[in-house]
């Protein structure tokens, strides 16, 4: 199993720099960023500072949306990182929440998505793209490697990600739910004739390591807020029992209010009070090492093939060299 260490770029983006110094230290194998231009500061320049202080760190956003850039323009900034880094790059991609949302946009539609996911990897690595009418071809580009792992939860997405991504980002680390979305997205490769097995499969949730559970959930329970901006928008695309999307899922929602992205993906958030301790025990990594250990191996057995740590917590140094002391080699087997 792979190990990721997944950011907000808040300034200093120094301090993001050491951390994925840190990550890369500590056996982790990529480093994440939200992406979301107005909340946050811009990931790219700084995977550039994260690419030239490391050696192996493969670096990209979890996740960008195909709305706020231009297609050509992510395509051409990816192929710029990879011919100054050696395709040391990965495009996480989804339907766009908080980039989108916070700008006074929707997200983008899934047809949109979907046709982004192919011209962004094309143009990337050095083939001619359709876009909008006109076809397009980096003519600088040799040698070019993106793969494109998209982001889902519900029903239509996983069939997308099965169809056209390069891997499948899952931003939870419930076992129940994510057998189900991995079976989801490996039988809709199957049906469109793709190998189910080449997908990367990640799994991204917040850890904290620690004998404190209150304390832990506390710090963590911002990420069942998180989840909850996407599964208010499947009960509202299909209903709250439509058997469509697992009730495992939908049913702590119920006693949500709203939500304001000024507190997006911290610690804290007054809009995730609804978030019972239940959720936030399955859809995290908290307590001592050997908590972490099993759940990974859980999480290993369905298939998993990286976990990406959101480290938005008050113990993001302490976590990362836990997990490189003694979590990522107890899966390194």
């Amino acid at each position: 199993m792979d190990f990721g260490l997944v950011l907000q770029t808040d300034p200093p983006a120094s301090a993001v720099v050491g951390l994925m110094r840190r990550a890369e230290r500590n056996g982790f194998r990529y480093g994440w960023t939200f992406d979301s231009a107005v909340l946050w500061q811009e990931p790219f320049v700084i995977y550039s500072r994260i690419l030239e202080h490391t050696e192996h760190l493969v670096v990209g956003p979890m996740v960008t949306n195909p709305g706020t850039r231009t297609w050509e323009v992510t395509a051409s900034t990816f192929a710029t990182l990879n011919e100054m880094y050696g395709n040391r790059t990965v495009c996480g991609i989804g339907r766009g929440d908080s980039a989108m949302r916070v700008a006074g946009r929707k997200p983008n539609t899934l047809a949109r998505l979907g046709e982004a996911i192919g011209v962004i990897r094309d143009l990337a690595e050095g083939r001619e793209a359709d876009v909008g009418g006109q076809r397009l071809r980096l003519p600088w580009v040799q040698g070019g490697r993106l793969p494109v792992w998209m982001a889902a939860y519900g029903p239509k997405a996983l069939e997308m990600a099965g169809q056209k991504a390069d891997g499948f980002i899952l931003q939870l680390a419930d076992p129940f739910l994510t057998e189900w979305m991995i079976k989801a997205v490996r039988t809709a490769a199957s049906d469109a004739g793709r190998d189910p097995d080449s997908l990367t499969i990640c799994v991204a949730a917040p850890a904290y390591v620690g004998d404190n559970l209150t304390h832990a959930r506390d710090q963590c329970r911002w990420f069942g807020g998180m989840v909850g901006n996407h599964v208010a928008d499947l009960v509202t695309r299909y209903g709250e029992h439509s058997g469509l999307v697992p009730e495992a899922l939908t049913e702590y929602i119920k006693q949500r209010q709203g939500y304001d992205y000024s507190h997006h993906g911290r610690a804290g958030n007054p809009d995730t009070a609804f978030v019972p301790d239940e959720i936030v025990d399955r859809f995290c990594l908290l307590g001592p090492v050997e908590a972490h250990i099993e759940k990974l191996k859980a999480l290993r057995a369905l298939g998993v093939d990286q976990f990406a740590v959101y480290a938005m917590h008050d113990a993001r140094e302490e976590a990362i060299d836990a997990y490189g002391a003694e979590v990522i080699p107890a899966l390194a087997s």
